[in-house]
């Protein structure tokens, strides 16, 4: 069994105490970095306000990834988008490319509908799926607004998240001012 000297008690303890306060200190700066990487829309996935008669609203951070997210998500979006082709279920052969047509047809759809008065929604459209986020004035037009998307040529599904008022957290990521 070693014996240790009160010198290296002491080196040990001074040793072991900078390690408890540099580990998590270093945790915090490598988050850091991770999370203040540029973002963009590398994939164009469309993005627009539809309405905007709730200027309280919270805006929804525009969709984007990372360099790495993208390298990440390349592939599997590939294989996403063709699989809708391959199955004989989609006329484009990659199921992204009917989003440039949707989302200009959503906002037309949800404009014309003239009951969408009081309200602040943006729509991005990611492989036939319409993505709804902002506020609206009554649980009621949230389920007109989703029914309405729901039932435009080429949509394959909504994912509602639209919020009653503009005081609540809502339920997507909010751009940074």
């Amino acid at each position: 069994m070693a014996h240790h000297t009160p010198d290296q008690n002491l080196a040990t303890r001074v040793v072991t105490g900078l390690f408890r306060w540099v580990a998590p200190t270093l945790w915090l700066a490598v988050s850091a970095v991770a999370v203040a990487q540029p973002r963009s829309n590398m994939f164009n996935d469309p993005f627009v306000q539809v309405t905007s008669e709730l200027p309280l609203c919270p805006i929804p951070e525009p969709p984007g990834v990372t360099g790495q997210e993208y390298r990440d998500l390349a592939h599997d979006r590939a294989q996403r988008g063709v699989s809708c082709w391959l199955a004989g279920r989609c006329r484009l052969e990659n199921a992204y490319l009917y989003d440039v047509e949707i989302i200009p047809r959503v906002q037309i759809a949800i404009r014309a509908g003239g009951q969408f008065g009081r309200t602040s929604i943006w729509a991005t459209g990611q492989r036939r799926w319409v993505t709804l986020q902002g506020c609206v004035s009554s649980a009621e037009q949230s389920a007109n607004a989703e029914q309405l998307v729901r039932r435009i040529d080429d949509v394959e599904g909504v994912i509602n998240q639209l919020m009653v008022g503009t005081d609540k957290k809502p339920g997507y990521r909010v751009m940074a001012h």
